[in-house]
């Protein structure tokens, strides 16, 4: 039965339990042996990362070990792939000490790296076995001081997959490496480099050489070549097709396109050139964005206005056609043993993540393909009725520039507002800043959503999905490119009638908790604003933050020291004379990417400066919020926060948070 009320207090079936229960995150599918594998992230174990594996048929899924180990790297602190399976038997990276583990049939998992020095000392990413299971290729990051970002070191190593011997550096030299790939007859190996002050989507090297063994059996790689990348170029995901030929992603045209490389080291060539990225920024290891097939054919995802579309390459074709498909976000395509159907991460707007097969049928000319769903990212999902549909939207912006975003408009099929009422607006923000909002069923959109919400998630210039030059607008102009689209979005968005110009509210995690944190300190639009590990004081920040990201703020602010003016002047805390708006602070204890010092040096601020705020702070979390607790925790604090600020009261019962100088509240800003 449909009942009026004020927006924000709708009562919504997405509750705080369900926001939780039976949810699990997916990622990394492989098919060996007919068997699918995927990684389970599950919140109600603690966040564990659980490997998983199907029957031949997709059916009667089962844990790969049990709940002492959990499957997760370290490496680059954002981690990644960091399993590898050959027969029957699986390798994987486990948690506690980063040491690489060895399963085999019927047994339980034994290491066979050494004991680190010190605690996650040592650390192993996106293995490979070697054709005949001998040795394991992996990424590895040492690290002399696991406090500290200080002399730590990355190369490739080769390993004896029994454990009989130490591993061994096959490659070095370079700051950063990625994609380690065999060829299918294990004579070549390809993989990615790049250097400080780089970041692996800014310039970025495919290299490949020969796989040899000395008389004792020892691998090493000779013959190395340069294949493609150097200045401006972001090269990434080298692949060897069936028949040897390696091919890899480059964005030399602007866009992340397809590319060969040429066997005997010409030029190598463009399989496919179209204004989409088939890419995305190499924040983890693993990163899968097409798939090759028995019969050489290609099967790729790109981005088109926020949304991902899928389509098939055949060989010799000069163009992607598209596959007919409800779904709206595809990720981590692989195909099957036999190079017929494809596994991936996908979902849609109505629907969330699972691991779907694609398949073998799809050439880009049926009416419809054939898609199975291995997993659910959740078992029960809230009726469409309650579910809000992202519209893609543009909206002009600074310098006479678009930008772009998701537009989610309030839904609920039980409720109406009052005549006249406009919805409260969240801008939410994407980490990063080199990432993008997705367009997969997201119950923390719903949530809101389906309560009386309105939400736009900004892909401000900067975000990955729209070419080089989007990316590249944020060079040099982090803190007032990525800021004014957010304000610019909220205000397109009232000038539209779409929203509440007095009721602007923000929120978003890491870099998007940073430009949250500016949100509330340089501008008067937002009433209130949530930031999540966000980043206040950019001058602390440049020194503390780990190896991988440790350069990257080079091209977002400028080198330090040299442009330590430019750090000051974009530094929230720096500006505390400034702040004027709620704030909701939430914060994970033992995160190394975003130190729990930058949320509490914001705390200070806002306490000495009279402004009325909230801190959350997480034991055991680190940078994301991974256990169930404190995921609910996390949304019921923001919404009862909100509701304290705009002066409603949520339907749901809340546990409150305690806001410091909340007698304060309604003195603040927020009017577009």
């Amino acid at each position: 039965m449909t009942s009026a009320a004020p927006f924000g207090t709708w009562p919504s079936p997405l509750t705080l339990d369900v926001l939780v229960e039976g949810a699990v995150g997916l990622s990394f599918p492989s098919v060996v042996g007919g068997r699918t594998y995927w990684v389970e992230s599950r919140p109600a174990e603690g966040g564990r990362l659980v490997l998983v594996r199907s029957a031949v048929d997709g059916t009667d899924p089962e844990d790969v070990f049990g709940p002492d180990f959990s499957v997760r790297t370290l490496v680059h602190e954002y981690g990644g792939l960091c399993y590898a399976v050959d027969g029957h038997t699986v390798y994987f990276s486990n948690f506690a000490d980063q040491r690489i583990y060895r399963v085999d049939p019927g047994g339980v998992p034994r290491p066979i790296t050494p004991e680190p020095p010190a605690p996650r000392a040592v650390r192993f990413a996106a293995p490979v076995v070697t054709p005949g299971g001998q040795h394991l290729v992996a990424v590895r990051e040492r690290h002399p001081d696991p406090d500290t970002p200080a002399g730590v070191t990355n190369d490739v190593v080769v390993l004896p997959t029994d454990g009989s011997s130490e591993p061994r550096v096959l490659l070095e030299g370079h700051d950063f490496f990625g994609h380690p790939v065999l060829s299918p007859d294990g004579r070549r190996m390809a993989w990615v480099t790049w250097d400080h002050p780089n970041m692996p989507w800014d310039e970025s090297e495919v290299w490949c050489g020969e796989l040899h063994e000395d008389a004792d059996g020892h691998p090493s790689v000779t013959s190395r070549r340069r294949v493609a990348g150097g200045p401006s170029e972001s090269v990434t995901q080298p692949k060897f097709a069936p028949d040897g030929t390696l091919l890899f992603l480059s964005d030399r045209t602007g866009w992340w396109n397809i590319y060969a490389a040429d066997p005997d080291g010409g030029p190598d060539r463009p399989l496919a050139v179209m204004d989409h990225d088939l890419g995305s920024p190499d924040w983890v290891f693993g990163t899968s964005s097409f798939a090759v097939r028995h019969d050489g054919s290609v099967v790729g995802t790109w981005f088109d206005r926020g949304l991902c579309r899928l389509g098939v390459l055949r060989p010799g074709a000069r163009r992607f056609v598209e596959i007919p498909t409800p779904l709206t976000e595809l990720g981590e395509l692989r195909p099957d043993d036999e190079g017929r159907s494809v596994v991936a991460v996908a979902g849609s707007a109505s629907q969330p993540p699972a691991v779907v097969r694609i398949g073998a049928a799809a050439t880009g000319e049926e009416a419809s393909t054939p898609i199975d769903v291995l997993r659910r990212s959740r078992d029960d999902t809230v009726g469409e009725a309650y579910l809000s549909v992202p519209e893609p939207i543009e909206f002009p912006t600074e310098g006479n520039l678009t930008a772009h975003a998701l537009f989610y408009p309030p839904r609920n099929v039980d409720a109406v507002p009052p005549a006249g009422e406009l919805p409260p607006l969240i801008v939410s923000i994407h980490g990063g800043p080199t990432g993008m909002a997705r367009s997969v069923l997201t119950y923390g959109i719903q949530f809101w959503t389906s309560r009386g919400f309105a939400v736009v998630d900004v892909n401000y210039g900067g975000s990955a999905g729209y070419g080089r030059a989007y990316r590249e607008r944020l060079r040099g102009a982090w803190g007032v490119v990525d800021l004014a689209d957010c304000v610019n979005a909220a205000r397109h968005l009232v000038d539209t009638g779409r929203v509440d110009g007095n009721r602007l509210l923000i929120h978003g995690g890491s870099a998007g908790g940073y430009t949250t944190l500016c949100a509330a300190t340089f501008t008067d639009v937002f009433a209130a604003g949530a930031s999540y590990f966000g980043i206040a004081d950019t001058m602390v920040f440049v020194n503390e933050t780990h190896k991988f990201e440790s350069r990257y703020t080079d091209g977002l602010f400028g080198p330090w020291p040299d442009t330590a003016d430019v750090y000051r002047d974009r530094s929230p805390v720096a500006h505390a004379e400034r702040l004027a708006t709620p704030l909701i602070i939430f914060q994970g204890l033992e995160d190394k990417v975003v130190p729990p010092d930058q949320a509490e040096i914001m705390v200070a601020a806002l306490r000495d400066k009279g402004v009325p705020h909230a801190y959350v702070p997480y034991e055991g979390e680190q940078h994301g919020f991974r256990r169930a607790e404190n995921v609910r925790r996390t949304a019921e604090a923001e919404l009862y926060f909100y509701g304290k600020v705009l002066g409603f009261e949520p339907a749901d019962e809340l546990t409150p948070v305690e806001i410091v100088h909340a007698d304060r509240l309604g003195r603040g800003r927020g009017t577009a």
